[in-house]
């Protein structure tokens, strides 16, 4: 069985890591080609170029670069029908993914999967008529998407969330990494800015500022910052000014196995999380870390955004349990002023948001069977694959 698969991002490489795990456990003489990053490597893609070329959101972040992702999406599209795969599988980054698909369709009849369905019950619902003229079938994070999707004319599955899966640190891990840092038993701020880097440099400086604000009335906290391989150098850039020099985990500097162990224990062990909007705030409730959600935007993004929206929260906590447990200081409301104020009021009362952790993980699969092997018997059983593998 061939399989071409691409993803853009760390988010859909974890995806992707685990989907091919699965498909190689149901299908064993699978081959796979495509574009990823370490976790798709790991489970056998050579990748055509590095994902991190693809890694940028937002309407100014893209511009500068349409020339190289334009050359980027005809090259990939070129590669796919080149294979001529049995299926292909495109993993969120719709802007270039669905552009890829547009391509293996005009000039194949290649199946098309796209994992991890469009937040059409957010905001621009027409995508979902759009992405249906080159996906055949979505494999959905989330267990209220899928009649969004078939409405539009697709196949759809929820397949539950790889966040309920990974695994949480254990005490030797945490007491590790504590020594490590030499944080001894000082309670700990984990602070998230983001994993592209124009997320890091639009919040960075303002995460800064609400901790000038904050931690003077909270001098026992550390803050510790989990980066990822591209942004840690700009991480560290643009953290040298804050008022408490925080602890970077760049995982370049360890074997990738400790660079996990590591980040796992600073998720475990946190007192409270300021993170920027997206799928880390369900990492932080896989480990019950009250969470504070800021995000903003390029300027020349925010000027479109806002008349698109059509809900009142974006982080998935809250859209999973419908509730607002989880404090959001989002666009114009993303001012130190108002993060800080957000977490001393998190610190002084983090359980309302337990509850709403727990439910969130049920929700989205904990305790049911491993979303990769999900995902991929998905995959096979629209295939008309699943009886011959089980």
């Amino acid at each position: 069985m061939r399989v071409f698969i691409l993803a853009g991002e760390p988010s859909g490489d974890r995806l992707g890591g685990a989907l091919m795990a699965g498909l190689k456990q149901l299908v064993p003489d699978v081959e796979f080609q495509g574009v990823g990053g370490p976790l798709m490597q790991l489970e056998g893609l050579d990748s055509l170029f590095p994902m991190e070329e693809l890694s940028i959101m937002g309407l100014a972040e893209v511009l500068p670069k349409y020339f190289d992702l334009k050359r980027r999406i005809e090259e990939t599209g070129q590669a796919a029908l080149s294979m001529k795969p049995d299926v292909m599988i495109t993993i969120d980054s719709p802007d270039f993914s669905l552009r890829v698909a547009k391509i293996v369709k005009a000039n194949s009849n290649t199946r098309t999967v796209h994992y991890v369905a469009p937040s059409v019950w957010a905001w621009r619902p027409k995508r979902a008529q759009k992405m249906a003229r080159v996906i055949d079938h979505v494999l959905a994070l989330l267990p209220f998407e899928p009649p969004y999707m078939e409405a539009a004319g697709m196949e759809c599955d929820f397949v539950g969330h790889p966040v309920t899966m990974e695994p949480l640190a254990s005490e030797d891990e945490i007491s590790a990494l504590r020594a490590e840092l030499g944080l001894g038993n000082a309670p700990v701020l984990l602070t998230l800015p983001g994993s592209r880097r124009g997320e890091v440099t639009r919040l960075a400086p303002v995460f800064g500022d609400a901790l000038g604000k904050f931690l003077p009335e909270n001098p026992d906290l550390q803050v510790v910052i989990p980066a990822v391989g591209p942004v840690a150098d700009l991480i560290a850039e643009h953290t040298r000014d804050w008022p408490l020099r925080p602890h970077i985990l760049d995982p370049r500097r360890y074997d990738p196995k400790i660079a996990l162990a590591h980040k796992r224990a600073a998720f475990a062990t946190a007192e409270l999380a300021l993170a920027a909007s997206g799928t880390v705030s369900l990492e932080l409730a896989a480990n019950e870390t009250p969470m504070v959600i800021a995000y903003n935007l390029h300027w020349l993004t925010r000027k479109v955004v806002p008349y698109l929206f059509s809900i009142d929260t974006v982080t998935l906590v809250n859209l999973v349990t419908e509730t607002r447990t989880v404090p959001e200081c989002i666009l114009d409301n993303c001012r130190p002023d108002s993060i800080a104020e957000a977490l001393a009021k998190l610190r002084a009362n983090p359980n309302d948001q337990i509850e709403a952790m727990r439910e969130t993980m049920l929700r989205l699969g904990r305790g049911g069977q491993e979303p990769g092997l999900r995902a991929a018997q998905a995959v096979l059983n629209r295939m008309g694959k699943g009886a011959e593998t089980g």
